[in-house]
């Protein structure tokens, strides 16, 4: 499965070799080899003649020198082959290595948000019940002072009541001891 911002699991393949084109090599020679060989041959004064009689040799050797050379052809194919197996499998690997390390972390994330939604609920719960008991107190106390308030405002209206005789008494008093007063200097 390909997924944007990732590398591709793609699979290496194998290019077929031919080697129709090519002049055939001895297995421990290189090309610079032979064509230094060839530049001796030549200033040897050998020349052309030289390598028409290599080439008729050649042709006489060529059914075991082009079966030999078939043959590491085949076994560098082979080779090539297995490393591409060898790097397609250590994809394949990797790719597995981090797919279980993904849904290994999902998981590990996925339990540790609950236990931290549970201890979030925990804590809810805890401080629910203090802001209730201070609720209960609160109304406890709200009713204590309506209560107050209540026996406040009786207390008033009797000291007002009892105010309002010791104002209307002397009142009275006085004008009956003004009234004895002036009946007595009559």
């Amino acid at each position: 499965m390909e997924r944007p911002g990732r590398w591709p699991c793609s699979q290496v393949d194998m290019p077929q070799v031919e080697c129709k084109d090519q002049e055939p090599q001895l297995l421990g020679e290189s090309q610079e080899q032979q064509q230094g060989e060839e530049s001796r041959e030549e200033e040897a004064g050998r020349g052309p003649a030289s390598a028409n009689r290599q080439l008729m040799m050649l042709e006489g050797k060529s059914g075991p020198y082009f079966s030999s050379l078939d043959s590491s052809i085949n076994i560098l194919n082979k080779r090539a082959q297995e490393l591409i197996e060898n790097i397609n499998e250590s994809r394949q690997k990797d790719h597995a290595l981090m797919t279980n390390f993904r849904d290994s972390l999902r998981i590990k994330v996925s339990d540790l948000t609950e236990k931290l939604e549970e201890r979030m609920y925990q804590i809810y719960n805890h401080h629910n019940k203090i802001i209730q008991e201070k609720l209960q107190e609160f109304t406890q106390k709200m009713a204590k002072i309506s209560h107050l308030e209540t026996e406040l405002k009786e207390v008033c209206h009797t000291v007002e009541t009892v105010y309002k005789d010791l104002c209307g008494q002397p009142e009275a008093t006085t004008l009956e001891e003004e009234q004895t007063h002036k009946d007595s200097e009559c």
